[in-house]
Parts: structure tokens; C-alpha cells; sequence
């Protein structure tokens, strides 16, 4: 008994201990254990009946001896200092990883945001959701909605391919509404827009023409006028972003060459300084040779921003004859610049294309800050894209997924087969639901990531997240899309929605960082020393031979080590349930209800939709959701920990295992942001599945990832411990969405309802007569409101009082025979020519396909035409 009695006390002591630890004092939790188990020990005697006698068993003298010596060595920082720490030191430091001078400088870029509290283990998500929201000013809306909406009307994107060009009028308007000064502030002549609303311009842009998206963004993301703002000298900012913002100077930046893409230290372009005589006066300058590629812009540009390797073996400027990456401005007139030849990317007409330069001199004072910033040129790329990586590609994808989500929703609504509409159908519901749950996180990451820029971060982790997986889901969107398009997506015209963004669909992939090397080593690689607690400051230290920096911080990383050890098998067990999910309000006040609600029917009566009202939900929803996010974030932390201590500086190299670590990571940003999202809108009853779609899905691909990791890593008994602690209970508990969810999801982007009017509120929505979306909208109109005089046929039909055959009489049969009446028959008929009109696809005469195809338009809109006037006769 008295055994039973000492074994109960020691797992209570261990479970005592195991909780300490859990709430972020291991140390005092393993001593708490170990205290409990030695006092049981110690009064034995009197559980026996004994008389207690203050003494132990030698074993336990000499347990106490042990816990003294290891609490003094350990305990104490003085002491440790003296004793541990140094030998600790010279054994980790030939193990951390050794960085070059260009991975430094782009370790440092940015800032730590939310990705620090996801390496943490422990989300606070009572700060994540007060953080500010998703906003436009009043004027931002007044521009989306008017010169935006104007500049689409504008362009079509199968003119745009034709004629391999913007209309010169876009390019005009382009430039009188500053579209190019989004980013230039009032003072300067331009917009002064927040990144909330640079990114909803690109989003809907990037609805009607990738082209004119890419045209509007580039300037406005790295480029001459962001590297002004914030390195250029006042000088500098007065002559050149007046004239940016107004569009008289038209700007490029040239990074790229055919020997430095992602490896911007392999930079053959060259300056070097030099003094020459120009007009009688001598001129400190250099002399520039350039050859690079990819520049979009570059084409027509007349402002050069270039990247080269400045020398100054004269030292004319200091002792160091190697100074390093440079960033210039070069006029593009300058003697000796190339320029204007175009590149053709994909049949996707922006404008992209070399430029050259062969002893091109040019005074000091074009180096962007002036001679003082010579050298600095990688860190100011680096600080720009750290923010700017996070807006334009992340938008395009919304814009794109959006517009793919609205052509599907209404192309599945109105075409039938079997005599019923394809949506239907679980096979294309299934699909569909991929498409919205998408399109609803991808939007979302757009969102947070544009306020995190709104509110002074500089996140360079989660800029190339957002950038890496919303380019990587446009993709899997797109294609799906055109599944469910089938030969209407293939056939080229002016029909055809959705052919020219799946053209360009490796364009956002590969620019700004290609994805494959963002996923696998810029994401974690970056991240693990970045965002973690401890790592980066180890690191520095060994470097600087810092002990008392190294003995906090290592033995700060080891009691963070045994925490998250505390905490994942724990969390695994209860599936996350001992986290305390944020209070939210029951409800949004009735004011706030009463307006979505009249918003959304607004909306709805505007294009004939019966209103279908935004309910808000009450309470925390997706109070499960935060929990197991939670759960999933504290065993990435203790797997990137796994990581890091067994392979040491050798892991940058294990890029399998560190993309999976970064699609850890990443989708635990995702799933935060879709928490966000939902929470800042108000949590709308219509959002909801889609927000669960979204969260079952990155929960699962968390799970993958951590299982996959798990399975590859190279120390085995590493992997043993991490299982147990991880998955304790086994792994696959996430699925993915289920196919319950998966056609709620589907059926909700159908028949022009709520949810697919509000995911795709970024979509340019032409007039009703041109070919394409405006067909497709006004047919999903019609048939809508046709539906009640559709299910009265069918209803005929079934009841064998209205015979099916032939169908070029149905509605005349069925308005005699009363089962119908006039006005349906009219509905009737206006959606039965609007679907055909819809559904139908281009054809070129045979002369029209060998010849250049800039009059196809017109005949294609021809051909509409009297194909209208066939059917609207029934001949």
C-alpha cells in the first residue's frame, strides 16, 4: 500500500511539474517534480508507521546533492557563466550556420510581426485580432469607384492581345490619374494611398486584364519611386516624384541578368568611379555596362533604376576599392543605354524587355541617396521588398481568383446537361468549393498583410508568404476554374474569360522571387533565425564571442525547448482544448447589423437577386479553430527547434525538409488571417463555411507538412521524440473539409447568392453587352429570374401533363396549356437567348486564323450579333 501511496505522490509530483512547464517555467516545473518525489521519499517512514526520523536513503543524499549542484551550475547565471557557458560556446559556434554578406543583409530586412508569435508556439489572439483592420478613406472608395472602374472599361483583354499593347488612351489616363503615384505621398504630387488601397486597385485591375495589372503595379511596388521615399536625397525626391507621379517620367528597375537571378551576388553589371572631363569641367562620376533582362516597363521606360556591383580602384571615395551593390538612376537618353527591344512573356502584352548599357557615365549624384549610399544598394532592396513583396502579387491573385470564382459560379448556374444545371452536380461542387474556400483565404491573406503595411510593419517573412502560396493557390484556382469552363475555357476569343489569366498564370510564380526558392529557403530559412525568440541572437553572439549574450539566450532557447515539449503532447491529447480562445462579442450592435444586412439587399435588388440578407454569427464561432491553430503552432515551433539542433548550419541545405517547415508556418499565417478576416467583417452567417473550408484545409496541410518532416528527418531518435510529442495519439486527425461542407462551399457561389457577390467584390463588372463577363452576368440575371416559370415546366414535365418533346415549342405548349403564364413566358424566353449567347464560343473564318487578328474583335462581335437576332427569331 505504502508503495501504491509513493508511486501516486511521484506522478503527481511529474504531473505537477508537467503543468509548471506547460505554463513556461520548466525549470521550476522539473524542480517542483523533483522536490515532490524526493519530500515523498523523505516521509516514508511515517506512511509506514514509523517514528520520522529527518534523514534519507543514500540514494537520496545523493539525488539532493545532484539537484543542488545542477541548480547552482545551471540556476545561476554568474555562475554559469564562469562555469558552462564558454565551453557551451566554443562547441555551437563551428556548428551555427555561417551567413553570407547578402543573406545577412536580407535576414535583417524588415521587421518581426505575427510570424514571431507563430514561431513562438503560443499565438496571443486577443492582440492578433486587434489588430487594425481591413479599411479604404472615403476618397480610396471614390477612386476604386470611379477612375479604377473607368480605366476597365477601357481594356479589353483580348484587344489588348491582338494589338500586344495597352490602348494609347489607357496609357494616357493611366498617367493623368497618378495610377503610377499611388505610393507617392501628397507633398510629392501624388495619391498618398495606403497599401490597403494600392491593393484593392491591383485586385480589380487584375480582374479585367493581367496586363494592365502589371502595367499600374510595377511602379508602384520595387521601383525608382519606393527607393526615393525612403534613401533618396531631397533633391532627388523633388525633381523625380513629381514627375513619377504624374507620369512624365515613366520608371523601370533593372535587377535581373542572365547571371544573377535569385543570386543577386552573382551581379556581373559593373560601375566604375571614375573623373572625366565633360564640357570643359571635370566630373566625379562612373562608368556603367549593364546587361539585364526580365525589366518590365523597361520597353518604354524613361527612368532606369539599376542594380550593379560598384569598384573604385582609384579610391576616389574611400580605401575600399570594392563597394559593393549599388542602386542608380539613368535617364534613359544617357549615350551608350540600350533600351526598347521587348521580351514576350506568354502572349501576356505588358510591356518586358532588356536593356543594356556599355560605358555609360554618369555622375555621382545619380546613386540613389547620393555617394553616401554607394554599397548600400542590396539592403535598400532588401527593406523595400521586405513590405512591398506582401501587395502586388498577393492582390493579383485576389483580383484573379475572384474573377475565376464569379465566371464558374455563374457559368455552373446557367449551363445545364442532363437538364439540370451543372452545379448540381457533387463533381463539380467539389470543385467549386476548392474555388471559393480559395478565393476566400487568399483574400483574406491580401487583406491582413495590407494592413500590417497600413500600421508600420515591414514583415519579410509574411511578405513572402503572402507572395509565394496566393501566386501557388491563383494557380490551383485557375485550373480548376477551367475544368468547369471545359471547351469554353480552351477556345480562344473575346468569349473566352478566363484564357488569358491562365496564360500568365507562371508570371506571378516566378517574378519577385521565384516560389521554389521563397518555399524552400527564404520562408523558414529566413524565418528560423528571424522570428524565433532566441535563434538570431545565438547566433549573433557566437559570431561576436558575446557569452553573457549567449548563456540568455541558449539557455532561454533550452527552457523554450522543454516548454513547447510540456505543451504538444498536451495540446494533442485535448486537440487544443486547454487554450482559452479570444472573447468576442455576442454580436455586432443592432446599428452595425441593420446596415450589412441593408447592404447586402442593396446589392442584391441592384442586380435582381431576391435579398438574401448578411446574418452576423453570434459568439465565437471558430473557437475551435483558434484552439487547434494554437495546438499546430506550438508543434511547428518545437519541430523547427528539432530541426535546428540536430542539423545545425547544415539544415539551409536540407531544402526538403525546410519547404516543409515553411509550409508549416505558412499556413498557420493562413489560417490566422482567415481567423482575421472573419472577425474583422463581422463574422457574416454567409462567410462562414467558407472560413471553415479555409480552416480545415490549413490545418490539414499543417499536419501533411509536420508528418512529412517527421518521416524525413535525418536523426531518427529526433524523430521518435518529435512523434511522440506531436502526435501522441497518432497523426491524420485533420482530413481537409468534408464533403458535407465541400457542397454547402459550392452551392453557395451559385445562383448569384450572397457569398458570390461578396467574395468577388473586387470584380470589374462590364456592361451587359460585351462579350464575356457581361454575357455571362446578364444571362445569370435572366436565368434567375426565370427559375420559378423553369421548375413550373419541369413540374409539368414529371407530372406527364406537358410532353418534353420537341423543346422548340415547350413554352409555347405550356403557356397554352396555362401552365405558365405571359410574363414567364417572357422570362422564359430572354433566358433561354442569354444562356445560348453565353455558353456559345468563338470561330474564325480560316482567313481571320492566317491573318494578324486585330479585326476579330469586331467580327467576332458581328457574328454575336446576328447570332442574337437567329435566335431571338428561332430560326
Amino acid at each position: 500500500m505504502t508503495l501504491l501511496i509513493l508511486i501516486a505522490v511521484a506522478f503527481g509530483g511529474i504531473a505537477l511539474g508537467w503543468l509548471i512547464a506547460f505554463r513556461g517555467r520548466p525549470g521550476l516545473g522539473w524542480i517542483t517534480a523533483a522536490a515532490v518525489i524526493l519530500t515523498s521519499l523523505w516521509m516514508r517512514p511515517l506512511l509506514e508507521g514509523e517514528p520520522w526520523e529527518p534523514s534519507l536513503p543514500l540514494g537520496g543524499w545523493i539525488l539532493v546533492a545532484f539537484l543542488l549542484a545542477f541548480m547552482l551550475s545551471f540556476g545561476a547565471p554568474p555562475i554559469r557563466c564562469r562555469l558552462v557557458t564558454p565551453i557551451l560556446l566554443r562547441a555551437a559556434a563551428p556548428l551555427l550556420p555561417r551567413m553570407s554578406e547578402t543573406e545577412q543583409v536580407a535576414l535583417e530586412a524588415g521587421t518581426v510581426w505575427f510570424d514571431g508569435d507563430l514561431f513562438s508556439g503560443d499565438p496571443d489572439w486577443e492582440r492578433w485580432l486587434q489588430e487594425p483592420p481591413y479599411r479604404l478613406t472615403e476618397e480610396e472608395q471614390a477612386f476604386l469607384d470611379g477612375p479604377v472602374e473607368e480605366l476597365c472599361a477601357m481594356v479589353s483583354d483580348w484587344e489588348t492581345v491582338e494589338h500586344t499593347d495597352l490602348p494609347s488612351e489607357a496609357w494616357e489616363f493611366i498617367k493623368r490619374h497618378r495610377f503610377w503615384g499611388m505610393i507617392i505621398p501628397r507633398e510629392h504630387g501624388g495619391l498618398g494611398f495606403s497599401a490597403a488601397a494600392h491593393s484593392a486597385v491591383i485586385a480589380k485591375l487584375s480582374s479585367r486584364s493581367t496586363a494592365l495589372a502589371v502595367t499600374v503595379m510595377v511602379p508602384n511596388s520595387l521601383g525608382p519611386a519606393e527607393l526615393l521615399l525612403h534613401y533618396g536625397t531631397d533633391a532627388q525626391k523633388r525633381h523625380y516624384l513629381p514627375r513619377l507621379a504624374r507620369g512624365e517620367e515613366i520608371p523601370c528597375f533593372a535587377l535581373t541578368e542572365p547571371n544573377a537571378g535569385s543570386d543577386a551576388g552573382g551581379m556581373r553589371s559593373r560601375g566604375i568611379v571614375m573623373r572625366r572631363v565633360i564640357d570643359g569641367r571635370e566630373v566625379l562620376g562612373m562608368s556603367l555596362t549593364w546587361d539585364k533582362r526580365y525589366i518590365t516597363l523597361a520597353p518604354a521606360a524613361t527612368l532606369i533604376g539599376l542594380a550593379f556591383k560598384l569598384y573604385d580602384p582609384d579610391h576616389l571615395l574611400g580605401e575600399r576599392a570594392e563597394l559593393g551593390i549599388t542602386c542608380a538612376l539613368i535617364p534613359a537618353d544617357t549615350p551608350g543605354v540600350q533600351i526598347g527591344r521587348r521580351h514576350d512573356p506568354l502572349h501576356v502584352p505588358f510591356l518586358n524587355g532588356p536593356t543594356t548599357g556599355k560605358n555609360v557615365f554618369v555622375p555621382l549624384d545619380a546613386i540613389i541617396g547620393g555617394p553616401a549610399m554607394a554599397g548600400q544598394g542590396w539592403r535598400m532592396l532588401m527593406q523595400s521588398l521586405s513590405a512591398g513583396r506582401g501587395i502586388s502579387l498577393p492582390s493579383l491573385a485576389a483580383g484573379a481568383s475572384q474573377l475565376a470564382t464569379r465566371t464558374v459560379g455563374a457559368y455552373a448556374t446557367i449551363r445545364e446537361q442532363f437538364h439540370l444545371p451543372i452545379g448540381r452536380f457533387e463533381g463539380i461542387q467539389e470543385v467549386l468549393a476548392r474555388i471559393g474556400g480559395s478565393t476566400y483565404w487568399i483574400d483574406a491573406v491580401r487583406k491582413v498583410t495590407a494592413s500590417a503595411v497600413d500600421a508600420g510593419h515591414r514583415p519579410s517573412v509574411v511578405s513572402a508568404i503572402a507572395k509565394c502560396y496566393a501566386t501557388e493557390a491563383m494557380r490551383d484556382v485557375i485550373n480548376d476554374a477551367m475544368d468547369v469552363a471545359g471547351g469554353s475555357g480552351i477556345c480562344e476569343g473575346p468569349k473566352n474569360i478566363l484564357a488569358r489569366t491562365y496564360t500568365s498564370l507562371p508570371i506571378g510564380i516566378t517574378v519577385e522571387g521565384a516560389n521554389i526558392l521563397t518555399r524552400t529557403m527564404i520562408i523558414f530559412g529566413q524565418g528560423a533565425l528571424r522570428c524565433h525568440p532566441h535563434a538570431r541572437h545565438e547566433v549573433q553572439a557566437a559570431r561576436e564571442q558575446d557569452v553573457e549574450t549567449f548563456d540568455r539566450h541558449f539557455f532561454g532557447h533550452v527552457g523554450f525547448v522543454f516548454t513547447n515539449l510540456a505543451r504538444a503532447p498536451l495540446l494533442a491529447w485535448s486537440d487544443g482544448r486547454l487554450i482559452r480562445t479570444p472573447r468576442r462579442k455576442a454580436v455586432l450592435d443592432a446599428k452595425g447589423a441593420d446596415e450589412a444586412t441593408d447592404a447586402d439587399n442593396t446589392q442584391g435588388d441592384s442586380r435582381g437577386d431576391a435579398p438574401s440578407g448578411a446574418h452576423l454569427v453570434r459568439g465565437n464561432a471558430l473557437a475551435r479553430e483558434y484552439q487547434r491553430l494554437t495546438r499546430m503552432s506550438t508543434a511547428f515551433a518545437l519541430a523547427a527547434d528539432f530541426a535546428m539542433g540536430t542539423l545545425g548550419g547544415t539544415l539551409k541545405r536540407r531544402e526538403q525538409l525546410t519547404g516543409r517547415l515553411a509550409d508549416a508556418v505558412s499556413w498557420l499565417y493562413i489560417g490566422s488571417a482567415v481567423l482575421k478576416r472573419f472577425d474583422d467583417e463581422g463574422r457574416r452567417a454567409d462567410h462562414l463555411p467558407y472560413a471553415q473550408w479555409a480552416m480545415q484545409e490549413a490545418l490539414h496541410r499543417i499536419e501533411l507538412a509536420l508528418v512529412g518532416f517527421i518521416a524525413n528527418l535525418p536523426s531518427r531518435p529526433a524523430a521518435w521524440i518529435l512523434r511522440a510529442a506531436i502526435f501522441p495519439i497518432g497523426a491524420r486527425r485533420h482530413h481537409g473539409p468534408d464533403d458535407r461542407l465541400a457542397r454547402i462551399v459550392g452551392r453557395g457561389i451559385l445562383e448569384g447568392g450572397s457569398a458570390h457577390r461578396t467574395l468577388t467584390a473586387d470584380v470589374f463588372l462590364p456592361p451587359a453587352t460585351e462579350l464575356g463577363l457581361g454575357q455571362l452576368e446578364d444571362a445569370l440575371i435572366k436565368v434567375i429570374a426565370a427559375r420559378k416559370g423553369e421548375q413550373a415546366l419541369r413540374a409539368a414535365i414529371r407530372a406527364g401533363t406537358l410532353a418534353a418533346s420537341p423543346s422548340a415549342t415547350l413554352i409555347e405548349r405550356a403557356l397554352a396549356a396555362g401552365v405558365i403564364d405571359s410574363q414567364e413566358r417572357v422570362l422564359l424566353e430572354s433566358a433561354a437567348l442569354a444562356r445560348a449567347m453565353a455558353i456559345a464560343v468563338d470561330s474564325f473564318s480560316p482567313e481571320e486564323m492566317r491573318a494578324p487578328r486585330t479585326a476579330s474583335l469586331d467580327a467576332a462581335r458581328a457574328r454575336n450579333d446576328v447570332d442574337a437576332r437567329r435566335r431571338s427569331t428561332g430560326s
